[in-house]
């Protein structure tokens, strides 16, 4: 089949800014080289447009007003301005990423556009994610597929996570074998779970980032834990922990989602700012590690990904909980920072060709739908 030039947007659930990729794919397979390590990596650039303090506090009061959503087109409070800067922002970086690798409109075929999550409540069919895509297409002259999560909600699926069949693209191009886990770790934290005969599970296990970013930013005014280096130096809360795990979103058999509100970072108010951080971080890693209860094989080998993978005391307790390889996306010429948005650019593409893009054993849903919203530059 034919391989299209696609861009990947993407805008977690941790408010750092806009993620930018370019990826070849047929929807199938992705085009990928040999790296200098002996492993196969996705062929393309990527690029990164940050958010400002100012940026940030306005999406964060954007998720404060979505509370009051009861329809998916409600807009209340700011989220109309938080729904113009998004798009603006996403046509920012995409913008500066075609200057800087000498690329124009028409050397894309697709953009795939996730847009910025305030709203999750599968269990109501509802996720809202601001973003105007027609507008955004328009503004660049390029095909822009958006909004892909609501037919899966709308059948009944948790609309989450979108992103395993680009998991198991990626698994296939590096020819790994046996029982495979491939971790993301961003704001709220997933799990594709890749059997030895190739069956795939995929759920969200818990809290990624988000809670130990909403700790340090209240505590530090630093917007993130560097390395792990302050959860280092604390101990974790063993009674909150336990706590904290007994919530039945971790009993709960997959697939299923997580809103990133559902735990709050003040659940650790009384402790100091390191046993705070150890105890969310903690919590992140033992979330992960009660998704083995869910596993038909347990994985011999994980593959972490999303900012989590920058942080190495999560990472080593990972390694600690999961009793298995940790290998983070980097070490293997994957892209830690970039895999959401290199997987949807290729959602991007299966949308176009009609191809399903969620499944029963990923979201949930009856059965296996494409989905996604395609807007045109002279719509």
């Amino acid at each position: 089949m034919t391989m299209l030039r696609a861009i990947g947007l993407m805008s977690g659930t941790s408010l750092d800014g806009v993620d930018v990729a370019l990826i070849e794919t047929d929807g199938h397979d992705v085009r990928v080289v040999q790296s200098h390590n002996g492993y196969l990596e996705p062929l393309g650039p990527t690029g990164y447009r940050g958010y400002s303090d100012e940026d940030r506090d306005l999406l964060r009061r954007a998720l404060a007003d979505s509370e009051a959503v009861i329809a998916r087109e409600d807009r209340p409070g700011c989220l109309p301005e938080a729904e113009a800067f998004v798009t603006a922002a996403h046509a920012e970086a995409v913008e500066s990423f075609l200057a800087d690798n000498g690329l124009t409109p028409a050397d894309i075929d697709v953009i795939g556009f996730h847009g910025q999550t305030v709203v999750h409540r599968p269990d109501q069919r509802m996720s809202v994610q601001i973003g105007d895509g027609a507008a955004l297409s328009r503004r660049l002259g390029i095909p822009v597929v958006s909004d892909l999560r609501h037919a899966d909600i709308a059948a009944g699926g948790q609309g989450a996570p979108l992103v395993p069949v680009f998991h198991q693209a990626l698994a296939r191009a590096s020819g790994f074998e046996g029982a495979l886990g491939i971790l993301n770790i961003g704001g709220v934290a997933n799990a594709t779970l890749i059997a030895s005969n190739g069956d795939v599970i995929a759920f969200d296990t818990g809290p990624g980032n988000a809670l130990i970013d909403d700790w340090m930013r209240e505590r530090t005014g630093r917007p993130l834990d560097d390395g792990g280096r302050t959860a280092a130096r604390g101990r974790p809360d063993e009674p909150l922990l336990a706590w904290l795990l007994i919530h039945p979103f971790f009993a709960r058999r997959p697939p299923k989602s997580l809103d990133r509100n559902w735990f709050s970072h003040k659940l650790a108010g009384q402790l100091s700012t390191e046993d705070g951080a150890a105890t969310l971080t903690a919590f992140t890693a033992r979330a992960v590690a009660r998704a083995l209860d869910h596993a038909p094989e347990i994985p011999a080998r994980w593959i972490v990904a999303g900012g989590g993978a920058r942080n190495g005391e999560l990472v080593r307790l990972l390694n600690y909980h999961l009793r298995a390889e940790i290998t983070t996306a980097d070490a293997i010429g994957w892209s830690s920072a970039y895999l959401e948005a290199q997987a949807f650019a290729h959602l991007a593409v299966r949308s176009l060709k009609g191809l399903p893009i969620t499944f029963p054993s990923t979201t949930g849903v009856r059965e296996a739908l494409t989905g996604g919203v395609l807007a045109q530059p002279d719509d």
